[in-house]
């Protein structure tokens, strides 16, 4: 065939063309050619005429078939006999009328294998894996049902027992013949049953974007039927469009983040980054729950338990519903809500979650099961900052926080109101642009805006995450709602960490001296309290080597890491190369850690003025 890319229109809807294309044996490469001249079609104008051309071709293939089959066939007993919209099937030895498929021996009926019409009907190969799936049809009281199950359910007598679940009348007494009636009705028809590409991911799969584009079909986890079916479009797209455009001409950054950030997900894989979290808080009534369903009305049904999760879960299961949307952003409610589980491991949570890929596990047969991947956004809410969970920089470095003002929406009801009747529509939307647009030009926009807001205090991967979030409110915002009403630069980088505050050891520094103001008085040789930490002199806490321990492991530090970070900011006495000092304690010679209480440089002879000393260790004077 000659190159389609140079073909001319009336080459794509010759019958040269379509004679040599329907000619074409392995069914996979057919539907292939067939996209790729449908594309072609449409940049030469003539889409309609192609898929009349195809559409004739296909029924004469059929009527073809069906020809084919009625010069074989011998008896109707050798061919599917069911009622309804699927083609007939040859079944060989095998009876298939609507009371069930029976196994015939020499002219004469001996068992039953179903009760009922079931035939497979297509196969699913899975592009992540590799493994094959199985699209059965079959009848129950009248009607015509289907289900997409693993190929290793129905070729093994103990596990097709599990259909009976789903409605199909198997037992441990007909299941072998049900698995030789499958098995040899697909081996028989190889030709007939179509093979298609699928995946048990949404969002990017190769260049196609699932639930979108239909070239692969999505054969996900039954448990998450209910977050794939939310994704559709519903009620109108004027009317979603009108009420967010007046929401965002508040000029309110909660609703331009949030609904930024829902559209950034889809960037993350092209652009080559890593997933973040958006964080939404603030008090209660502010109208975080709104806005996480606004974000989440982009792309799905956005009323609770639908699209929407929470954190009352396990790691395994969000593991495993981020890689289920795997582009698309997950979007959890209330942070308070996050079960005992997680909450112990909080901080190994939003490691795991930012760094896209889930925990390697092997399987019962002690091979490697697929592992997890994702490339989205993570929005959450709460009454407190997601950062207040974690204490390692490393973790906090992956959430970008958004603080939650009063009174968002003016009339929060009808917010609600308009996102449950219309959603769907602005992720399509979104998708067909990035689609359009040259990968190199997109990338080159978020570089140009990760430089506008480049600050060497700041931290480079919040920079980065913000820098998509900015990218992805600018197509939208020239692109669908046109309205000038971009997010701020300067607002924007407000939500970004100081490399200051960010430090592991720094927050050690704040924790230990807080620790030290908390507990003062276990630090005062004068007060009654029996248990004590060590004493407070000239401007240095000077604390017993083993409470230092605990409090580093109470506040999740390295204490290693910190004393060596204090000896190089010139905050710790140290002796003879040890980041420890001895002291006389009531008569006893100890070893402590000298941590400075004030970072300014004190004087040659080691002391600190009264002035620079926290107020706590101030004496107050009775008189002026």
């Amino acid at each position: 065939m000659q190159n389609i890319a140079s073909m001319t229109a009336a080459d794509v809807i010759s019958d040269t063309v379509l004679d040599e294309v329907f000619s074409e044996e392995d069914e996979i490469q057919k539907a292939k050619l067939l996209l790729t001249l449908e594309d072609r079609a449409v940049e030469l104008g003539v889409k309609p005429k192609f898929r009349a051309m195809v559409a004739a071709y296909k029924r004469m293939e059929k009527q073809m078939r069906a020809a084919s089959r009625n010069s074989v066939a011998t008896s109707l007993d050798n061919w599917t006999n069911f009622d309804g919209p699927y083609d007939r099937m040859y079944c060989g030895a095998w009876i298939a009328r609507e009371d069930g498929v029976w196994v015939q021996n020499t002219g004469t009926i001996d068992v039953q294998a179903c009760y009922h019409p079931i035939l497979p009907i297509e196969r699913l190969k899975n592009l992540e894996t590799g493994e094959e799936q199985i699209k059965l049809a079959y009848k129950r009281n009248g009607q015509w049902d289907e289900i997409i199950v693993p190929k290793t359910m129905v070729t093994s007598a103990n596990k097709i027992v599990a259909l009976s679940g789903r409605g199909v009348a198997v037992t441990s007494e007909n299941a072998k013949l049900l698995v030789r009636y499958l098995a040899d009705v697909e081996n028989m028809n190889e030709k007939y049953i179509s093979v298609q590409y699928s995946s048990s991911k949404l969002g990017w799969v190769k260049k196609d974007f699932l639930p979108y584009d239909t070239g692969i079909i999505f054969d996900g986890d039954s448990r998450f039927k209910q977050v794939f079916e939310s994704i559709q479009s519903k009620g109108s797209d004027e009317a979603w469009y009108r009420h967010v455009s007046e929401l965002r001409r508040s000029g309110r950054i909660e609703v331009k983040m949030m609904l930024a950030a829902s559209f950034a997900s889809v960037l993350i894989s092209p652009l080559g980054s890593l997933p973040f979290i958006v964080d939404l808080w603030g008090e209660t009534e502010g109208g975080k729950t709104v806005t996480l369903m606004l974000a989440a009305s982009v792309w799905a049904d956005p009323d609770e338990s639908n699209y929407i999760g929470d954190f009352k879960t396990t790691d395994v299961a969000l593991e495993a519903r981020a890689d289920l949307l795997n582009s698309l952003p997950m979007i959890l409610d209330d942070t308070s809500k996050v079960s005992a589980r997680i909450r112990d491991n909080f901080e190994g949570i939003v490691y795991d979650l930012c760094s896209g890929k889930g925990k390697s596990r092997s399987n019962k047969e002690l091979g490697m099961n697929r592992e997890n991947k994702w490339r989205n956004a993570i929005l959450t809410n709460g009454e407190r900052p997601l950062s207040s969970y974690v204490t390692q920089g490393g973790a906090i470095n992956r959430i970008l926080e958004v603080e939650c003002g009063e009174n968002i929406y003016c009339d929060p009801q009808a917010t609600v109101e308009t996102l449950k009747k219309n959603y769907g529509y602005a992720g399509k939307d979104f998708i067909d642009v990035i689609k359009d647009m040259d990968p190199v030009e997109l990338r080159e926009m978020q570089r140009r805006i990760q430089s506008e807001i480049h600050d060497d205090e700041k931290m480079q991967k919040q920079s980065i995450s913000l820098s998509i979030i900015l990218t992805a409110d600018r197509i939208a915002t020239d692109y669908l709602f046109k309205d000038g009403q971009y997010l701020s630069l300067e607002e924007a980088k407000a939500v970004l960490v100081d490399r200051d505050e960010l430090s592991d050891n720094e927050r050690c520094y704040q924790y230990v001296l807080s620790e030290v103001d908390i507990n003062r008085a276990k630090f005062d040789p004068m007060s009654g309290t029996a248990e004590k930490w060590g004493v407070i002199e000239n401007g240095y806490a000077i604390i017993y080597n083993n409470v230092m321990d605990s409090i580093c492991k109470k506040g999740g530090f390295s204490k290693k890491s910190f004393l060596s970070w204090a000896v190089r900011e010139k905050l710790l006495q140290t002796q003879a190369g040890n980041m420890t000092k001895l002291k006389k304690v009531s008569g006893i010679t100890v070893r402590c850690v000298w941590l400075k209480m004030n970072r300014d440089t004190a004087p040659e002879d080691g002391f600190v003025s009264i002035d620079d000393l926290p107020e706590y260790m101030q004496e107050k004077l009775p008189f002026d």
